[in-house]
């Protein structure tokens, strides 16, 4: 506890919180020219001695509040983002979105979706606080621009809806997406029912040895998370580049005990400008990649123009993943079509042709009602000796039972190994210095064999 809390009797003048943040807002403005200081870490052990020396000298106090709690609770509430800040650092928080000024939910990382304890004072407050989140990225929420889109860190991304979009008296609706990349190894995914070890094991060889893919679902499937794995058990030889939209997510620097780099990793992110000259986007990245000798090039979500560069990449020897948003495998073709007609008009039989050739294997995440996040599916586009593309499902999850279990829906099911790899991709494999070994152990041992999750 502050010693200066020893001395404090809090029982002298008690008040309502929003009423003593109006007076000690007024009194450290009136201090402000004595605070500005370039180290972060003094300017805040500063306002924070400025508010304890405030209520010490009025006895002001909140019922229900230790002096500690009330100095930290009106720093919060004044410098930093309110009761949000408490949420925006953990790392067991994957969403937090604001309906209204009084309704906010919670996305926890295990996937419960719980209301917030707290809420905003008044619609007035709940946009005073997103304005500050915003001005960390340099965005201005207000008439003329009540969409905003920005990032309070490399790790927090916001989307905001203001007034003329929603009701006044909702104040502000926001969706803050807070990146805590997990390291999640193969065992923590194969105890959570996401896959089983031979998928992994599956995945992880065939990008080894250049097979590029797509990870596809929609959001909050696990995409990123799956594709951060496969890319981290890539040889500490070979050079990754990853490409991502604004916030980088990866983390896939390895150092040994003494601080040394042993891998070999590029990450950059895209850098927008008003001025298009100076814009950086996924594609002029990817186009740059190509020239930095990578053996892997990761592109963190095709949406846009970058997935024709993406695709002809792939097509030209280099080892490519990436994820889209997409319902199935089959789809997930479909979709690239569609977003390399952003870039040419081309045929769409061309383009079907071009990305499947580009994308051999592809895999389905879920994230299925009961919370639970599945490889719903791997599939292969054989291409036929006459050119025509045949799609193959070597895995598949499949649900038998969806059941009540202590109040709470759970999906009942187990994974199947359906077929091989094609001849062509076996061969093309080999070509890429699998070891037959390795080749002989991705086949088929058993047919219909199938591992159950419970």
């Amino acid at each position: 506890m502050n010693n200066a809390a020893i001395f404090f009797n809090t029982g002298q003048n008690i008040k309502q919180f929003a009423d003593i943040l109006q007076e000690v807002q007024e009194y450290i403005s009136s201090k402000y020219s004595t605070l500005i200081s370039s180290n972060p870490k003094e300017q805040r052990e500063q306002i924070k001695s400025y508010i304890a020396k405030y209520l010490m000298d009025y006895s002001l106090g909140v019922e229900g509040l230790s002096f500690d709690e009330l100095v930290e609770k009106l720093y919060s509430e004044m410098a930093e983002f309110s009761f949000l800040t408490k949420y925006l650092f953990r790392n067991d928080i994957e969403e937090i979105n604001i309906n209204h000024w009084r309704d906010i939910k919670i996305t926890y990382t295990n996937g419960q979706i719980l209301p917030a304890k707290e809420k905003f004072n008044s619609p007035s407050h709940a946009i005073d606080v997103i304005r500050r989140l915003l001005h960390k990225s340099g965005m201005i929420l207000d008439n003329s621009q009540p969409i905003v889109r920005g990032h309070l860190s490399n790790k927090i991304r916001i989307t905001v809806f203001g007034n003329g979009i929603i009701d006044e008296d909702s104040g502000v609706a926001a969706s803050i997406r807070i990146v805590n990349p997990q390291k999640l190894t193969k065992e923590d995914f194969i105890r959570h029912g996401t896959a089983t070890e031979e998928m992994l094991d599956f995945l992880s060889i065939c990008l080894r040895y250049g097979l590029s893919m797509c990870v596809t679902g929609a959001t909050s499937s696990g995409k990123t998370t799956l594709m951060s794995w496969l890319l981290s058990t890539i040889p500490d030889d070979k050079r990754i580049f990853t490409i991502e939209n604004g916030t980088r997510e990866f983390n896939l620097v390895k150092e040994d005990e003494k601080g040394n780099i042993i891998n070999n990793v590029v990450h950059t992110v895209t850098r927008y400008s008003e001025d298009k000259r100076q814009n950086i986007d996924q594609e002029k990245l990817l186009e740059s990649a190509l020239t930095a000798n990578p053996d892997y090039i990761c592109v963190a979500e095709m949406k846009g123009d970058e997935s024709f560069a993406a695709q002809e990449a792939a097509r030209t020897g280099h080892a490519v993943i990436t994820t889209t948003h997409a319902n199935s495998c089959e789809a997930t073709y479909f979709r690239i079509v569609t977003l390399c007609k952003m870039k040419y008009d081309i045929n769409d039989d061309t383009l079907y042709s071009l990305v499947t050739e580009a994308f051999p294997i592809v895999l389905f995440s879920k994230k299925l009602e009961d919370n639970s996040r599945k490889i719903m599916e791997i599939t292969e586009c054989e291409i036929m000796p006459d050119g025509r593309r045949q799609l193959h499902t070597l895995f598949r999850f499949n649900i038998k039972e969806n059941k009540a279990v202590d109040g709470k829906l759970k999906i009942i099911g187990n994974y199947k190994k359906v077929n091989n790899l094609s001849k062509s991709l076996q061969k093309r494999l080999l070509e890429n210095g699998m070891p037959l070994t390795i080749l002989e152990q991705l086949l088929l041992q058993e047919e219909g064999k199938e591992g159950e999750m419970k």
